[in-house]
């Protein structure tokens, strides 16, 4: 694992217990193989408010930021069924 990689994985950790079963599978699987750009939107999207990520990762909002929905829908369809509530 990578130094960048390691503080994704610590900047994933959030204040809420939901944020972290979302953004902490994501980071330890996919990030690695997310091109430069995706990269960069992830970082970007790490600098977020805690509150405005659970809204946007319960559905409650979008994203105003393009870069932020794009990066947002990517964790969202990373995720296995399993994870998905019915």
């Amino acid at each position: 694992m990578d130094e960048e990689h390691k503080r994704m994985r610590w900047a994933s950790r959030r204040g809420m217990l939901e944020l972290d079963l979302i953004l902490e599978p994501f980071v330890r699987l996919h990030y690695p193989h997310l091109d430069e750009a995706g990269r960069e939107r992830y970082r970007s999207l790490m600098s977020c408010q805690d509150q405005e990520l659970f809204d946007w990762f319960l559905r409650k909002q979008i994203p105003e930021d393009g870069e932020h929905a794009q990066m947002v829908q990517t964790i969202l369809d990373a995720r296995r069924p399993e994870d998905t509530p019915p």
